[in-house]
C-alpha cells in the first residue's frame, strides 16, 4: 500500500538498519522514558550504552573486577526498579552515577578494612585501555609509563571515598561540579572543596612523577 510496504527488500532492510541506529543514538533520558512506558528493548539499549562507564567507575572505586561487575548489576537493578517513577528532572547520567556512587560507598563502608581487593593495575572488563601519545614506546618508556600509572592508581585508591568518587567523576567521566554535587548529594562548594583537597594530595604524592 505505502512506499515502505511496497519498496524493494534491500531498501526496506536499509530502513530497518537506519531505524535501529536512530534508537541506539537516542538520548539516555528518552530511552529511560520509553522503559518507563514498558519498552524493555529501550532499557536493554540503555544498559548496553551505560554498562561500560558504570563498571569503569565502580572498578576504580572498589579495585576489584568481580565486585565491580556485581555492583553494576545492583546499580542497574535499582535503575530498573525505579523506572516507573523516573522523571527527567536532571541529566540521566547524573541520576545514574548518583545511584552508582551510593552503591559503591555502601560497599566500601561494609568492607572497610578488607585488604582482599585487587590492585588497580588491570583494566576494567569491557573498558578500552587509554591511548598513549606514542603507540610504540621503547622498553624504557613503557616501563616508566607503567610505574607512573601504578603510582597514580595507588594514590587515587588511597583517597577518602568521597574524594575518590569526586575525582573519578571529574577526571574520567568528565562530569561538571553541578553533576558531581547531584551525584554525591552535596553542594557545589563542597564538591570544589573535595576536589581541591584530593588534587592537592595527588600533586604532593605524585610530585616526583611529573
Amino acid at each position: 500500500m505505502g512506499w515502505r510496504e511496497s519498496g524493494p527488500q534491500p531498501f526496506r532492510a536499509f530502513r530497518v538498519k537506519e531505524d535501529m541506529a536512530a534508537i541506539a543514538l537516542e538520548r539516555d533520558a528518552e530511552l529511560m522514558l520509553r522503559a518507563k512506558g514498558g519498552d524493555e528493548a529501550s532499557f536493554g539499549a540503555l544498559l548496553e550504552r551505560q554498562r561500560g562507564p558504570v563498571i569503569h567507575f565502580l572498578y576504580r572505586m572498589v579495585g576489584n573486577q568481580a565486585v565491580a561487575e556485581e555492583l553494576a548489576q545492583e546499580v542497574f537493578l535499582r535503575v530498573y526498579r525505579a523506572r516507573t517513577t523516573y522523571e527527567p528532572s536532571a541529566k540521566f547520567t547524573t541520576w545514574l552515577f548518583r545511584i552508582a556512587t551510593h552503591v559503591a560507598l555502601n560497599h566500601l563502608r561494609d568492607r572497610r578494612g578488607d585488604k582482599s581487593a585487587e590492585s588497580l593495575d588491570a583494566e576494567a572488563p569491557g573498558v578500552k585501555p587509554r591511548q598513549v601519545p606514542d603507540p610504540r614506546p621503547n622498553v624504557e618508556q613503557e616501563m616508566l609509563r607503567e610505574v607512573r600509572l601504578d603510582r597514580v592508581r595507588e594514590a587515587i585508591r588511597n583517597l577518602p571515598t568521597k574524594q575518590r568518587a569526586a575525582v573519578l567523576m571529574h577526571k574520567y567521566q568528565e562530569m561538571g561540579y553541578s553533576q558531581i554535587a547531584a551525584a554525591l548529594g552535596c553542594s557545589e562548594p563542597a564538591v570544589k572543596s573535595l576536589l581541591f583537597r584530593a588534587y592537592e594530595y595527588l600533586r604532593a604524592r605524585l610530585a616526583d612523577c611529573v
